[in-house]
């Protein structure tokens, strides 16, 4: 091979890489405008975050399509915090922090996988006369994502949303002394209209039961080491 050649092989190889890189940039986009989405009750900009055939794991069962992804977060989410109502309300604090991304793209750009952990704050101040029924009036929630990500018309979309609950705590008694107030389905839409249209079939118990969420990305130091073993 030839220095043109070796040249234009370079260049192609850099290409790639700041394209995946812009890909990178790109979803983690897409995942943080969904936690700030969620912070002020912009529900529709949530459903609109995902493709047309997107889903949402959630508590053990999966919100398929738009149609679902919208009964999750409109007609549940924002009925139970927000009484149905659009945008943010005094007194109701709903903050989503998203950290410690590890995103992943498809050697052919179509397709992605990312990790995120969310923190979450939430309660309701005493000048606020509604409070959510079976809710904590101060709590702390986390939980951790692992996504699907696809490519539409050059656009990044999410394909599938699969959020696992860690732990919810009372704010004023902490994690070691509360459970958790969400619990797993139990109930499928449309016997339940809010439940979701089937369950994973693997049953999430939540806080304090704990259950690994497997990760989609290889070590990144194993397999660091056995790549340079294979070209050796």
């Amino acid at each position: 091979m030839d220095k043109i050649d070796l040249l234009l092989k370079k260049n192609e190889e850099l290409e790639d890489r700041l394209d995946k890189l812009e890909d990178v940039n790109a979803i983690k986009r897409i995942h943080f405008s969904y936690g700030y989405y969620i912070d002020y009750c912009h529900y529709d900009d949530v459903v609109n975050l995902f493709a047309e055939d997107g889903e949402v794991v959630f508590l053990s069962g999966v919100y398929k399509g738009h149609a679902g992804v919208r009964r999750l977060y409109c007609e549940w989410i924002q009925q139970l915090f927000n009484q149905g109502r659009e945008g943010p309300d005094d007194g109701f604090l709903f903050d989503h922090i998203q950290m410690q991304d590890v995103i992943t793209v498809a050697d052919d750009r179509k397709t992605a996988k990312g990790r995120f952990r969310g923190i979450l704050l939430g309660g309701s101040h005493d000048i606020r006369k509604y409070k959510p029924e079976g809710v904590p009036q101060q709590f702390m929630e986390s939980g951790i994502y692992e996504n699907d990500y696809v490519r539409e018309d050059g656009v990044w979309k999410i394909k599938r949303l699969d959020y696992v609950l860690q732990w919810q705590a009372d704010y004023e008694t902490g994690w070691a002394h509360t459970d958790s107030h969400l619990h797993p389905a139990q109930v499928l839409y449309p016997e339940d209209p809010l439940g979701p249209d089937y369950f994973t079939g693997e049953k999430r118990e939540t806080w304090p039961y704990r259950q690994d969420m497997p990760v989609h990305y290889a070590h990144p130091v194993i397999a660091k080491a056995l790549s340079k073993q294979d070209k050796s």
